[in-house]
């Protein structure tokens, strides 16, 4: 390990000490300006809170403090309430918790202040009246100047981040140990790469963190999702509705209105769900025409072309979205730090390739016994599906190739690091075998004598062969996935349309992709490996066009040197090759 471990370990016992003295579950660490000091001390932080059985929010608004000014008075209020004073404001609040705990059970919950607030200070944390010392010992630079020029490369070459522009840069806490699957060293790192990139960062960077939960069905972290509600219903506050028309008054009287998306977002992710966002789930958030419905807000403020919604929204997208997960350094260095600019030429030409072909015929080595041997359509009588690119392009809010084919103002997504060509395949027949990577609620390694091997039937998937402990995971994925659709069905809180839209889609294959990344190595992580040149990767469930959405999206990443595939794309009498033997020729 590259970092103290003996050290981490000491630091996360000082504050489990400190904290175990404060009784409550919810604790929220405020952070009013970024310092190395105060951030790298919340890693030992959050383990020891953690270990301890508290939930925690961590918001480093970096002197824009407007989220925490609203959340301040939200809670004032609800306290106000609770202790029957009566005026417009606890009036409008009670209105707004009645409507809409008609659909949410225990909904007045989230307004309810934290148990246990943590300020950071130049004294240290203040805890109550005591401080806190910022335990940072244990972090050692690691390649910093190396880290940095790509942190730089990915501002510039992904985000194209202007000075005046606000950035949402997420990151994770520290799990406790019993929740700790992935190496505690890359939870580590992702400190690490979050430092590099906010001290690059040519913008305006505030930062935040959640406990992630086990289950897309558990409560989220609560003050996150009052944060989401308040959003979300901001948005939609001159929807006609009772519930928004109440909203508005409480808004109006509170001065909601501070709360503002940012332009971009920079998140890591590592392992977990952000919850069941109920106000989304079970209500939802109305298209402006009211012609469907959002299950979140950060859906709403992307508005990303592969969302049923987006052709019914009227509304532009507010922000871009660019997310990696919790990467080795020396991951990160390797497959970032590459020349975008030529990749998305080589993407360009595989692209115009495939384009023009009505079919690709895949077909590989065995592997245990195993092989892959498919036939991907790209068209049908009906219709020619679109070629897309991976990129890393989130350099405007506003897909502008998207715009050109549709005239819907769609939002942009970058995988960090980025470079793949994909589709959603038409219809898709034969086997194929998963032996790197597979990401369900995290990445996991597939085992090559034990691959994942899926059986594919005009478009539609089943799982013949496996991993045990894999396929215990995919199918609870599925288990929760196929539930929230039964909740918003439920509830009414999507259009029936788009309901029965994602169930028919709940057992296809969404995705398949070559990718192109020519300095990605194999590791861990599925963004990475997923992009990795010489390699192919197909998706379970939700694919990237709008008549393909369901509630699940799971990738797997297929060697395509270890099976020596072989990829011909075929254009009526015409055929061309793509791969041969596991490398791209194209």
């Amino acid at each position: 390990m590259k970092y103290q471990l003996s050290t981490f370990n000491s630091e996360t016992r000082y504050y489990t000490r400190h904290l175990a003295k404060h009784r409550g579950k919810s604790m929220l660490i405020v952070v009013p300006r970024f310092t190395k000091e105060s951030f790298l001390a919340i890693a030992p932080l959050s383990r020891a809170a953690h270990e301890l059985g508290k939930d925690v929010k961590v918001v480093i608004p970096n002197g824009n403090s407007k989220a925490l000014e609203v959340l301040e008075d939200v809670w004032a209020c609800y306290e106000d309430l609770k202790r029957g004073k009566t005026n417009p404001q606890t009036k409008a609040l009670a209105r707004f918790i009645k409507l809409v705990s008609k659909k949410i059970e225990h909904f007045e919950e989230i307004f309810k202040r934290p148990s246990i607030i943590v300020y950071a200070t130049p004294q240290g944390f203040k805890l109550e009246e005591q401080y806190l010392q910022y335990k940072h010992q244990w972090f050692k630079p690691y390649r910093r100047n190396a880290l940095r020029k790509t942190c730089r490369l990915v501002w510039d070459k992904v985000f194209a981040l202007k000075q005046s522009e606000v950035v949402d840069c997420k990151f994770e806490l520290v799990p406790t140990r019993e929740r700790l699957e992935l190496p505690l060293e890359d939870y580590l790192n992702n400190f690490a790469i979050m430092l590099a990139m906010v001290g690059t960062c040519p913008g305006k960077p505030r930062l935040s963190s959640a406990t992630p939960r086990a289950s897309q069905l558990a409560k989220p972290e609560r003050v996150s999702e009052l944060i989401a509600t308040l959003s979300g219903c901001e948005l939609d506050k001159d929807i006609p509705d009772p519930v928004f028309k109440a909203y508005k008054k409480l808004s109006e009287l509170l001065g909601l209105a501070r709360l503002k998306p940012g332009d971009a977002i920079f998140a890591i992710s590592g392992k977990g769900y952000y919850g069941l966002h109920a106000f989304g789930e079970k209500i939802g958030y109305p298209t402006k025409n009211r012609k469907s419905r959002w299950q979140s807000p950060t859906q709403m403020m992307l508005k990303l072309p592969f969302y049923p919604q987006t052709a019914h929204e009227e509304r532009p997208p507010l922000t871009r979205i660019g997310f990696t997960e919790t990467l080795p350094i020396d991951v990160f260095i390797q497959s970032c730090n590459i020349d975008w600019d030529e990749m998305r030429k080589r993407n360009l030409q595989l692209q115009k390739l495939i384009q023009g072909c009505d079919k690709l015929e895949v077909t590989g080595k065995p592997l245990n016994g195993k092989s892959t041997n498919l036939v991907v359509y790209i068209k049908s009588a009906k219709r020619e599906r679109s070629i897309m690119l991976s990129d890393g392009d989130a350099r405007t809010k506003i897909d502008t190739s998207h715009f050109r084919k549709t005239g819907i103002k769609a939002g942009r997504m970058a995988n960090i690091p980025a470079g793949e060509v994909f589709f959603t395949p038409e219809s898709i027949e034969g086997v194929f075998v998963g032996d790197v990577v597979i990401a369900i609620d995290q990445s996991y390694k597939l085992n090559p004598k034990k691959p994942l091997v899926i059986k594919a039937k005009e478009g539609f998937y089943q799982v013949v062969d496996g991993d045990t402990n894999i396929i215990k995971k995919l199918n609870k994925k599925k288990r929760e996935s196929w539930r929230l659709l039964l909740e918003q069905e439920k509830h009414g809180s999507a259009p029936k349309r788009l309901i029965q839209l994602k169930k028919r889609n709940f057992n296809r294959i969404g995705e398949f992709a070559i990718n192109t990344n020519p300095k990605a190595k194999l590791c861990d992580y599925l963004i990475v490996n997923e992009k990795i040149a010489h390699m192919i990767h197909i998706a379970l469930g939700s694919g990237f066009e709008p008549d393909r959405a369901t509630s699940y999206h799971m990738d797997i990443v297929i060697d395509a040197k270890r099976q020596r595939l072989n990829i011909v794309g075929v254009k009526g009498n015409k055929r061309v090759w793509i791969m041969k033997q596991g490398r791209l020729v194209a």
